[in-house]
């Protein structure tokens, strides 16, 4: 299993996951996902990133690259896979490898990030990627026995600001820092932002919303059309 990082050395994961804040959004199926899930394979993804454990069942059984599991549990606080429980399950269903928070936010189970480690070692064979927010916090993953770490939640927690573009100055920090894999995640969403990640020590790249999402790609894409005076296909004026 620890060869399944060096499967993803210098590629490019794609995190196939419905819009979060979407209960209605159509993509929101397993079936749809691991369909979008096969078709970013193809295309050279080196491993997907999916959400619950229905959906990294249906992706296992669809693709041949490894997954990245989590289980988001509500949108607040500690919700990226927040208790053993839910990364124990998330190893079960069959990803390779399970995404938690490691940040040093309270845990709802009332545990920590080390004993959450644990329970994925005793019952499952999967690895454990840390998702942080600072550098800090990566370090205290890998002293807490995380495998690898994740930039994926700079930006949406008090301790770090937010930002309009991914937060390559963490990705170098942790790069420096750290003798496990750095991946980059976190508004990822150009070509040029990809090689700037690489330039900055990133093992491997996540993108999300910007190639699997049809909702948020056509939303953005919907507000520059209003902006020059078309909205709903309908030009004003």
């Amino acid at each position: 299993m620890v060869s399944v990082f060096d499967d993803l050395a210098g590629g490019l994961v794609i995190s196939c996951q419905p819009l979060p804040g979407e209960p209605d959004d159509p993509m929101r199926d397993p079936y749809v996902q691991a369909r979008v899930a096969a078709s970013v394979a193809r295309g050279g993804a080196v491993a997907i990133r999916a959400n619950g454990t229905a959906d990294v069942a249906a992706i296992r059984a669809a693709v041949d690259v490894p997954v990245i599991g989590l289980d988001k549990q509500g949108e607040d606080g500690v919700f990226i896979t927040p208790t053993a429980t839910h990364a124990v399950d998330v190893a079960v269903a069959g990803a390779h490898i399970v995404a938690v928070d490691a940040t040093d936010r309270p845990r709802p189970d009332g545990r920590t990030f080390a004993d959450t480690v644990r329970a994925v070692r005793e019952r499952t064979d999967a690895l454990v990627l840390a998702d942080v927010a600072t550098a800090e916090e990566g370090v205290a993953a890998v002293r807490d026995g995380a495998d690898a770490v994740a930039t994926t939640l700079s930006g949406y927690t008090p301790s770090s600001p937010p930002g309009d573009g991914p937060d390559l100055p963490l990705v170098a920090r942790l790069a420096a820092l750290l003798s496990v894999p750095v991946i980059a995640e976190g508004r990822y969403r150009s070509p040029e932002q990809i090689d700037q990640a690489f330039a900055a020590g990133a093992h491997a790249v996540v993108l999300g919303n910007a190639v699997t999402s049809p909702l948020w790609i056509t939303r953005r894409l919907v507000a520059a059309t209003r902006r020059t005076g078309v909205a709903n296909g309908v030009r004003r004026g």
